[in-house]
């Protein structure tokens, strides 16, 4: 909203305006804003959450610490979702696809979370919204997500191109020359793309494209890639967005934990759509992706601004409000970044979560038609409360899961020259 009026003002000269126009400025405002909503107002919407009554309902797993747990307010998701909402609006460029994209997505995810707190809290049904209506919220934003993506003239891409060594370059174009050691520029092409291209870590030509996939149909293959790219888009969504919910078990896990993979996506959004870091690097150039860098720093500045009241001891729960959208807002900005293959590094909290549970009841199952009496993997799942299990305290399991995730995120960089 305020992109617009900051740029007309720039017009007429007005000192100091035009400083709106750098990515990194508005980007740090929206992590400073966001920043204060979660902590001032975030008190302010603890306090009515208390008013109201809506407590967590702790179902007796025999964990140290739980029962303690029982009528702290929860569905503080809310919080995260306004601190995440009002920077983006105030200071992205609200006509930017991607920025839309991952507005949509937070409030869709948000509002199926908060439908599953509400059956939770006001209904008194601890089941809370049935798995398949999740299922169903997480498949449909994931049609819309990978659609768009897909079927958006402004979702492109521009490839590398290796010229002559006379080549002009042209500001306007947006192409940059390198001098490689073998004297041959490296540059992006003027005209930019529609491609299902992503990015394939630790491999030197590292793109991948979907399409590929369906190279067996014969010619015309290409235009048919969506019916690959968006069922991969649908499963990512989903399996991120529930891997979120399902480390949200411990006071401060998902929050840190998405705060740290928050920072990593913003330093990948920030190099892949930046043409000189991109070329540096050698990596994909995505025009206009450099704008997700003022929702990201939202992302991260509401992750942080929410732990000060998560942390152990929690005084607020998110609750399925934050958790699944925090993990669907980490899908679908990896997807638009293409980035979406390092996934299994970067969330690699989330998905030793998600392994541990599908371990834990497969092999239970399996056991149990086997043997008679099913049997167990882990004392319990998902991963942290079977250290909870082993005698370990709550906030120590939590900042051993935050040590691991900040090495994930650094290896997770890393890839971006360790090929």
């Amino acid at each position: 909203m305020l992109y617009p009026v900051f740029k007309f003002l720039h017009s007429l000269n007005v000192p100091g305006t035009g400083v709106f126009q750098y990515i990194s400025f508005r980007a740090s405002m929206a992590v400073i804003f966001s920043l204060l909503i979660s902590m001032f107002i975030g008190k302010r919407i603890i306090n009515y959450l208390q008013l109201k009554q809506v407590g967590e309902i702790v179902r007796d797993l025999g964990l140290e610490g739980q029962i303690q747990k029982q009528g702290t307010p929860t569905m503080g998701g809310l919080i995260i979702l306004a601190s995440i909402l009002v920077p983006t609006l105030l200071f992205a460029k609200l006509d930017n696809i991607y920025v839309i994209l991952m507005l949509v997505s937070t409030i869709w995810l948000g509002l199926i979370g908060y439908i599953d707190d509400y059956i939770k809290v006001f209904k008194k049904n601890k089941e809370g919204l049935a798995g398949r209506f999740k299922i169903l919220g997480q498949i449909i934003l994931g049609l819309i997500v990978g659609l768009t993506l897909y079927f958006n003239k402004d979702v492109v891409i521009k490839e590398k191109a290796t010229q002559g060594s006379n080549v002009s370059v042209t500001a306007d174009e947006n192409i940059f020359r390198v001098e490689s050691y073998n004297k041959s520029p490296r540059i992006y092409a003027p005209t930019s793309i529609k491609s299902t291209k992503t990015t394939i870590p630790f491999v030197k030509n590292n793109e991948f494209d979907y399409s590929i996939l369906l190279a067996f149909i014969g010619d015309g293959y290409k235009k048919w890639a969506f019916l690959v790219f968006i069922p991969i888009v649908i499963l990512i969504i989903t399996a991120v967005s529930n891997g979120a919910n399902m480390t949200d078990g411990l006071d401060g896990l998902a929050t840190g934990t998405s705060a740290i993979i928050g920072a990593t996506l913003g330093v990948l959004a920030y190099v892949s759509g930046n043409t000189i870091f991109a070329n540096y690097l050698n990596i994909m150039y995505i025009p206009n992706s450099g704008e997700l860098a003022i929702f990201i720093g939202s992302f991260v500045g509401a992750c942080i601004g929410f732990l000060w009241y998560n942390a152990y001891p929690a005084q607020v729960f998110m609750g399925d409000t934050g958790s699944l959208a925090l993990g669907g807002i980490i899908a679908v900005f990896a997807i638009m970044i293409r980035k979406e293959l390092l996934i299994p590094i970067i969330c690699g909290i989330f998905l030793v979560e998600n392994l541990s549970v599908i371990m834990q009841v497969s092999y239970f199952k399996y056991t149990k038609r086997k043997f008679g009496d099913g049997r167990r993997i882990f004392k319990m799942a998902p991963l942290h409360h079977h250290f909870q299990k082993s005698g370990y305290h709550e906030s120590k399991i939590v900042l051993r899961f935050w040590i691991v995730g900040l090495i994930l995120a650094v290896f997770s960089i890393v890839t971006l020259k360790l090929r």
